[in-house]
């Protein structure tokens, strides 16, 4: 899967979120240098998402992205959903996908009946909920690798500093977005599933044999 495939399916994330009503907003992706060359697909206020590993309340890391509206999608509960990557010459370098929930759900608190008569909502409003955000990071640089310990595609749970899960392969928009819907908002999810595209392109694989070997995550491949 290349730059142009991936930018396509960034918008076809973007449109179908928006067309199920399923964002409450969001900013279609910017993009910076050639399609074919250097090229980075990101978001406007992106420079702020190094908040995001500073060691402050979570609060304020929410807060501050949220201003800064650092974000491709906010979701209906206002969780904050972004997509960044990075291609040389049509080759994923790098990607940091993110989904930051909200630390409260204010709209329900300020009109909860319109949550209450719509199904979609009920996997958000549970007042046992406990929000954390999660990570999926990949890097092709070879200093940053270290087999186990740092693979070059990881999630991270919670901003847990050392949590770093296997993934087999970069994370395609598509598969981002259908992993979000499915294990966050699975009501709106199989409401709509058949209107959600699913992912038919992936990236290659890159986890190792000793990677395999510890529990690790397989998304949008076939291996």
């Amino acid at each position: 899967m290349n730059s142009r495939e991936t930018l396509q399916q960034l918008a076809q994330l973007t449109e179908t979120m928006v067309g199920l009503s399923l964002s409450n907003d969001q900013n279609f992706p910017s993009t910076h240098g050639q399609i074919d060359r250097d090229f980075e697909i990101t978001v406007n206020g992106s420079d702020r998402m190094t908040t995001a590993l500073k060691n402050i309340a979570y609060r304020d890391i929410y807060a501050e992205l949220e201003q800064a509206r650092c974000f491709n999608l906010k979701m209906l509960d206002g969780a904050l959903v972004t997509l960044q990557y990075r291609f040389c010459n049509g080759d994923i370098r790098e990607h940091v996908l993110s989904y930051f929930p909200s630390p409260d759900l204010e709209h329900f608190q300020n009109d909860p009946e319109v949550y209450l008569l719509d199904e979609v909502y009920a996997d958000i409003i549970a007042r046992n909920i406990v929000p954390f955000p999660i990570r999926f990071d990949f890097s092709n640089d070879d200093a940053k690798f270290v087999e186990i310990h740092h693979p070059r595609s990881h999630l991270t749970l919670g901003q847990y500093k050392n949590c770093r899960i296997p993934l087999c392969s970069p994370v395609t928009p598509l598969t981002f977005g259908g992993f979000i819907l499915r294990n966050f908002y699975n009501t709106a999810f199989r409401k709509y599933s058949d209107e959600i595209p699913a992912p038919i392109l992936s990236f290659a694989n890159t986890i190792t044999a000793n990677e395999r070997k510890i529990p690790h995550l397989s998304l949008g491949t076939t291996s």
